[in-house]
């Protein structure tokens, strides 16, 4: 069907629902920049729709016309609602600002036919332009599921009945009317046949091999010193993070050749800072957002990559971090906090360690310090593990494939 596609036969018109978009020029997740150019490549005609999400490049520049603009991008078409979006912001203005990212996109849902629209959650929002899509012009969807609402908020402790009562309502809906069902992990996957998916395919997330890995010219933040060995967190300083056992671990580890990078925003970022100078925590450098080429840089630069997570036990089935697969394919060893299957599949590959709380990511760290081999080692089974199963080319292609079954 791919080169069917590619040949001009069975060439579809998909709008593709994303409220976060980024490109690699980006300092945030780029899956459905892979995906989009995948569909572009296989032949369809993909218009991408997104807001500005905090960090994120769409690669589209000018000025934005009655609260839009768009272009042309990497072989596929652009839309970019000026609505801002970002991890700092608080629930209320996050709420609002799925809510008008929910309508722009419905509008555009309906004012043209599609053979397909690509629901990419989160928000759970996103899934009310698709809904309305399939009810009034008969257009299949195809509802991705990055992070599982309700589950994850109410786990987190979101004590919001009538919320999350729209919230469980409205993903029981787009996972019972949807053509298929893409879920990041094994977990996701089972709470969407829980709601009434009939179609479901786990593709987690894909590793772009060529922007990290050994080949790249490695970066230390000037604070680094030469003996020190650089682990490195890269992702969200929210609440669901739990960063405060990273800053544990470097109160631990302190005299120890081992300095924690963090690099990152959040709503969490300024109460860690303000920790990290009151306990004299010289061992830790905060960064801010990087783009992927100078993360990719700072990864290449490092001996260590971090995964941490608030100890929330939803968390080990419910989440697919793609900071996970970005530190595998830069061929770091992780030490985490996830358990479940993540863990699992660190310690079957030989390709990390899984540590409780902050005296455990002290205990690795100081393990991994002194020993240069084990840790080269570890290195070299996690590049090979993100080579063997995280190659996002090969996971692309199969989002291309369902994407097609979903119209089919």
């Amino acid at each position: 069907m791919l080169r069917r596609a590619a040949l001009g036969v069975n060439r579809r018109r998909v709008l593709y629902l994303h409220q976060h978009f980024s490109t690699p020029a980006g300092s945030t997740a780029t899956r459905a920049h892979a995906q989009a150019l995948a569909l572009a490549r296989a032949g369809h005609a993909v218009t991408l729709a997104c807001g500005q999400w905090h960090g994120a490049v769409t690669g589209l520049g000018g000025p934005f016309r009655r609260g839009a603009r768009r272009g042309r991008v990497d072989g596929f078409e652009v839309v970019e609602f000026a609505i801002p979006c970002g991890n700092a912001m608080g629930l209320a203005a996050r709420t609002l600002a799925f809510g008008r990212f929910a309508a722009r996109a419905s509008v555009l849902a309906l004012r043209e036919r599609w053979d397909l629209v690509v629901a990419s959650s989160t928000p759970l929002t996103v899934a009310l332009p698709a809904l309305l899509a399939r009810r009034w012009r008969g257009t299949p969807f195809l509802f991705e599921i990055r992070d599982p609402w309700p589950e994850l908020p109410a786990a987190l402790g979101l004590r919001a009945p009538p919320l999350l009562g729209a919230m469980r309502a409205l993903s029981r809906a787009a996972c019972g009317r949807a053509a298929r069902v893409v879920a990041l992990s094994d977990g996701m996957a089972e709470l969407a046949r829980s709601q009434g998916a009939r179609e479901v395919q786990v593709i987690p997330q894909g590793a772009d091999l060529g922007l990290f890995g050994p080949q790249v010219a490695p970066w230390r933040p000037p604070d680094a010193a030469g003996h020190e060995m650089l682990a490195v967190y890269a992702g969200t300083h929210g609440a669901a993070n739990g960063l405060d056992a990273l800053l544990d671990a470097a109160s631990e580890l302190r005299g120890a050749p081992v300095r924690i990078v963090l690099a990152g925003e959040g709503a969490r970022k300024p109460a860690l800072m303000a920790r990290a100078v009151a306990e004299g925590l010289t061992n830790v450098t905060f960064l801010d957002p990087l783009p992927k080429p100078r993360l990719a840089a700072l990864l290449a630069g490092g001996q260590a990559g971090l995964l941490c997570l608030a100890p929330v036990p939803e968390f080990a089935e419910w989440t697919a971090p793609n900071k996970l697969v970005d530190l595998l394919a830069a061929g770091l060893p992780v030490v985490s906090n996830l358990a479940g299957s993540s863990a699992a599949m660190l310690e079957e590959a030989a390709a990390g360690l899984a540590v409780a709380d902050g005296a455990g990511f002290a205990a690795a760290l100081r393990m991994l310090a002194a020993d240069p081999a084990r840790r080269a080692a570890m290195g070299t089974a996690a590049r090979a593990l993100a080579l063997r199963r995280f190659d996002r080319r090969v996971l692309a292609a199969r989002f291309v494939a369902a994407c097609e079954a979903a119209v089919a």
